[in-house]
């Protein structure tokens, strides 16, 4: 009942002096909305893959770790600490799965090819007819690989969307950064997608939109567009194909 009439100030100050078994607890559960948001938001590259609640048990090691290596003196705020820390372990506690196999990354690549030749040589977006055809299988082939690969457009996303991301990730080539012209190289970059992400079909772009800028859920997301959360995850899965086709003669470009 004493923690119930402190004030959050006050508890990390008592947790940070005593370490507290009670006060430990009386954080996780504070801040285990945070778990949820961030399991929330990841779900959209795993669909039917993972289940949320896995998603939500790695997340609570994440949110520990944050509990436990918090410095309130150092002016951060808890929230953005915590949300880094839960996002790493989910991440990590993926990795460490290791259920990508490499035939499905080989696929991720063919798809990718597929988009940025066909929409190259049409001048305009790909149905799905146009790729299913140039991968010769069925649309419901297609879909189904979509959903298979959709989690491996996650460390992508980290690449191509980094203006957008909302917490650090590691920087991909720290001798790059450190040139004089990366920073005009990430403008260019930025511009590119910029402009990818205008000409996506319509539905594809609300999802990024409604996903990178306005900060939204799959579920959240699915209850916005009417469609089921499987779904979105599928317009977001083709748009990152398509952008990462677009985007894939330039990166290379940029890695020389």
């Amino acid at each position: 009942m004493q923690n119930d009439s402190m004030s959050h100030k006050e508890i990390w100050k008592k947790y940070q002096e005593t370490r507290d078994p009670a006060l430990r607890e009386t954080l996780i559960l504070m801040y285990s909305h945070l778990v949820k948001y961030v399991a929330g938001r990841l779900n959209i590259y795993f669909g039917s893959n993972v289940e949320y609640e896995d998603l939500v048990s790695y997340g609570v090691f994440g949110l520990i770790d944050a509990i436990d290596k918090y410095d309130m003196n150092k002016g951060v705020k808890f929230e953005t600490y915590a949300s880094l820390r839960i996002r790493g372990a989910i991440i990590d506690s993926i990795r460490e799965m290791d259920w990508v196999p490499r035939s499905l990354r080989q696929k991720c690549k063919e798809l990718e090819k597929a988009y940025w030749e066909v929409e190259n040589e049409l001048g305009r977006s790909a149905t799905d007819r146009d790729i299913a055809e140039k991968l010769n299988i069925s649309v419901e082939e297609l879909h189904k690989l979509l959903n298979e690969v959709n989690v491996t457009s996650l460390i992508s996303l980290e690449d191509f969307l980094e203006q957008n991301y909302e917490i650090g990730v590691e920087p991909t080539s720290g001798k790059r950064q450190d040139r004089p012209e990366y920073e005009a190289e990430l403008n260019e970059l930025s511009e590119i997608l910029g402009n990818a992400i205008d000409k996506l079909p319509e539905k594809e772009k609300m999802v990024l939109t409604l996903y990178y800028y306005e900060e939204l859920t799959l579920k959240e997301i699915s209850a916005i567009m009417k469609v089921s959360e499987s779904r979105i995850s599928q317009l977001h899965t083709k748009a990152i194909m398509r952008l990462r086709g677009k985007l894939a003669r330039q990166r290379s470009l940029l890695d020389d």
